[in-house]
């Protein structure tokens, strides 16, 4: 679709969903980035994916990129409440593909391991956009991940434990940057054309019999 048939497109699904709705998806990407994006690397336990994906919905990352190398899988819907509909997720069928992926769309590729000379998250730089990687619980991030990282991210932790569970040391990365963002100078929202692009995305997905009112939409436009 050229940007003048979305538009249309757009206006034409608007007047079927409520005004309420609508306002409430512009509302939502005003406050969307990409600015930074999440790789979840071959996390076995299938209800911590889930749960990453509900942390990047309700602090405004809109994607999420899963590698699923060594462990193929769906997304746990009840974990996600819901946020599977929101959040665009990009697979992966290994880290090598992923990082290429990342980094041609000039993501530095951030590491996030307790083990690493790694700087702190209240020293990370956040002018530039990230890819932030977590790995599996079991073995952290692979030896790919950790030889292509342009840096490294660890959580200040002061107890005796070592690590914290993949989703919940990703629900603590990605509160603090998302904050410290929306703080910020830096011009983190979804372009317009990306703004675009999402309201036609939810305005279907809110739709029942979306192709049949998309071909008819398609027959008036003739």
């Amino acid at each position: 679709m050229k940007n003048t048939f979305d538009i249309h497109y757009l206006n034409y699904l608007e007047t079927i969903i409520t005004e309420t709705r609508r306002d409430k998806f512009i509302d939502i990407l005003s406050r969307r980035t990409k600015h930074f994006t999440v790789a979840i690397e071959d996390v076995f336990q299938l209800h911590n994916t889930s749960a990453v994906m509900r942390s990047c919905e309700i602090f405004g990352f809109q994607e999420l990129n899963v590698i699923e190398e060594k462990y193929g899988k769906t997304i746990d819907k009840e974990i996600a409440m819901g946020a599977q509909k929101w959040v665009d997720v990009n697979r992966f069928s290994n880290t090598e593909s992923c990082i290429d992926h990342l980094k041609a769309k000039g993501y530095r590729i951030i590491a996030t391991s307790p083990h690493e000379e790694s700087c702190f998250l209240e020293d990370f730089d956040i002018s530039q956009p990230a890819a932030l990687f977590f790995g599996t619980e079991r073995l952290g991030l692979s030896e790919e991940v950790l030889s292509r990282a342009d840096g490294f991210l660890k959580i200040p932790m002061f107890g005796f434990t070592e690590s914290i569970n993949v989703s919940s040391s990703a629900a603590i990365i990605i509160q603090s940057l998302s904050t410290r963002l929306r703080n910020s100078d830096i011009n983190w929202h979804l372009t317009e054309e990306e703004m675009l692009e999402k309201r036609i995305d939810w305005a279907r997905k809110s739709i029942k019999d979306i192709d049949y009112i998309t071909q008819r939409y398609l027959e008036e436009t003739v």
